[in-house]
């Protein structure tokens, strides 16, 4: 296992309803801990299972609003 730290800026602030999908994130294969802030997630996760551009589609995918890079 390969524990990697990756901080996603946060398109807008976390309301009540993105709450419980942020929760189920932890629950999405290789993602170890996210933990959110103002304007920013920071998410570890496993680089042997999932590469950065995949942590970050597997967010959008759950409904978080994180910016992703282009």
């Amino acid at each position: 296992m390969t524990k990697v730290q990756i901080r996603f800026r946060l398109e807008r602030p976390l309301d009540e309803e993105t709450m419980p999908r942020l929760a189920a994130t932890h629950s999405i294969f290789g993602i170890m801990r996210v933990v959110p802030s103002d304007h920013e997630i920071v998410v570890d996760y496993d680089a042997s299972r999932l590469r950065t551009e995949d942590v970050g589609k597997a967010l959008k995918h759950a409904g978080i609003p994180v910016e992703l890079e282009k």
